[in-house]
């Protein structure tokens, strides 16, 4: 139906803006006479203790509306059983694909990886829901010396380019503050 992407740095409010959209979403739809379903899919593994306290951080967050699903491999998988009433927020891609190659570990390949970012952009473009997702810009610092995080990093940027170019709405996060980088609708009015 409908993609949007929200991009950011660490801590840049992009969650939390991606949240009250598809609250905004759910309450238009609602007072139209629309039945509507949040679901909040999450990427993250609470791999150490900072980032369970992360995760409980954005789960709090969250009200009861919501209805969550783990999904931190099988993305594409998870976001075909979706329907055309649901409003998805998917938080976040780039854990995904930090997910995906360390599965793998040293073992990742670049083709490995392409697929399942195509995987991911097909089910996105082929979904009748509307979805929220939320990404981290991580190009634009240095290079990283490391093999391993260089091909995390020039995926990264690669699968943000690929879904930014299927959405129709592109958001940029800075200091909490939203800079609207892409508005097909606002295009077509």
């Amino acid at each position: 139906m409908a993609t949007s992407l929200f991009i950011g740095g660490a801590r840049s409010g992009k969650s939390s803006y991606a949240e009250r959209q598809a609250l905004a979403l759910l309450k238009q739809r609602v007072s139209q006479g629309a039945t509507a379903q949040l679901h909040y899919v999450a990427t993250a593994i609470a791999f150490d203790p900072e980032m369970t306290q992360r995760i409980e951080q954005h789960q709090r967050r969250r009200g009861p509306e919501w209805c969550n699903h783990e999904s931190p491999l099988m993305l594409a998988q998870t976001l075909a059983q979706f329907q055309p009433q649901d409003i998805v927020l998917v938080d976040c891609l780039t854990l995904w694909l930090n997910n995906v190659i360390y599965n793998d570990g040293e073992t990742a390949s670049k083709a490995m990886i392409e697929q399942q970012v195509q995987a991911l952009v097909s089910a996105l473009h082929d979904s009748p829901a509307t979805i929220l997702c939320v990404s981290n810009e991580v190009g634009l610092g240095i290079i990283p010396m490391g093999e391993i995080s260089r091909l995390y990093v020039d995926h990264a940027g690669w699968m943000n380019q690929a879904i930014a170019a299927m959405a129709e709405q592109v958001t940029f996060m800075a200091a909490g503050l939203p800079m609207l980088l892409k508005d097909v609708v606002k295009r077509r009015c």
